[in-house]
């Protein structure tokens, strides 16, 4: 399965999807399809959190057009469109697309576009991100920013800004430096591995936290460490770091 070409299908009918979905296990062997989703708004929270190698996407979305996808979250893999209408192949082409398939899809044609993504792919003839993040002091790339949706506005936060995450209420919430809330539909497992391990800690279960937003700490009980943070926790007991974190946390401060 490592080797296995990761598939995501957006499209709004489920009838086209699981007909594309057969016509693409037909075609090669090695395909995995790793989720179907019909909305733009499921498929923002989706690849917020997740990557594949090839995006399959319908332009005309139940909630609008695909289009507006990459005005909120970044996308750098390639696409194949698939549409009823040629009207927006120039705007498709101004992403990432490598082929612009009309509905109904032949299978001709289906074989044809995953020929031309392999050929590009080949064509580099190395995976250069694999090999820069083996290079010596090559750094990893770390999320820069969160984009939250409050309602219907859209708001960035920029990882500098953000002081801690935290759990309440079994939801995950973003604390910034200046005091303010936002929710974020993020695990703190996930997050764990987005964020740059030098500036981010997870002290418990429910806190994720800056460097900079620890303004004092004292020994306490069983050899932990209990936490002031700047902004203030909910409960002044909740920034404690566990007994099983507590020795990687104080290698973390003295690196």
């Amino acid at each position: 399965m490592g080797n296995s070409l990761k598939i995501l299908i957006i499209e709004d009918e489920q009838i086209a999807a699981e007909k594309l979905e057969s016509l693409l296990l037909e075609t090669a062997p090695d395909i995995r399809i790793m989720a179907k989703l019909g909305s733009i708004e499921e498929s923002v929270r989706w690849l917020q959190q997740n990557r594949v190698d090839l995006i399959f996407l319908d332009i005309q979305l139940s909630d609008g057009i695909s289009f507006s996808i990459f005005d909120r979250v970044e996308v750098s893999t390639p696409i194949i469109f698939t549409t009823a209408y040629d009207q927006y192949a120039i705007r498709a082409f101004q992403l990432n697309s490598i082929s612009y398939l009309l509905k109904p899809i032949r299978k001709t044609d289906l074989i044809q576009s995953l020929q031309k993504y392999r050929e590009m792919k080949s064509a580099l003839g190395i995976d250069f991100d694999s090999l820069l993040a083996q290079m010596p002091g090559r750094q990893p790339d770390y999320k820069k920013r969160f984009l939250i949706q409050i309602g219907e506005k859209i708001k960035k936060v920029d990882v500098e800004e953000i002081a801690y995450f935290f759990v309440l209420d079994k939801s995950i919430f973003i604390r910034t430096h200046d005091g303010n809330r936002f929710p974020l539909e993020y695990s703190l497992d996930k997050l764990e591995a987005l964020l740059d391990p030098a500036c981010f800690f997870r002290i418990n279960r429910k806190y994720l936290v800056h460097m900079d937003a620890i303004s004092s700490m004292v020994a306490y009980s069983r050899g932990r460490v209990k936490l002031e943070l700047n902004p203030k926790t909910e409960d002044p007991f909740d920034a404690i770091v566990s007994i099983d974190r507590s020795a990687d946390f104080k290698k973390w401060l003295n690196s």
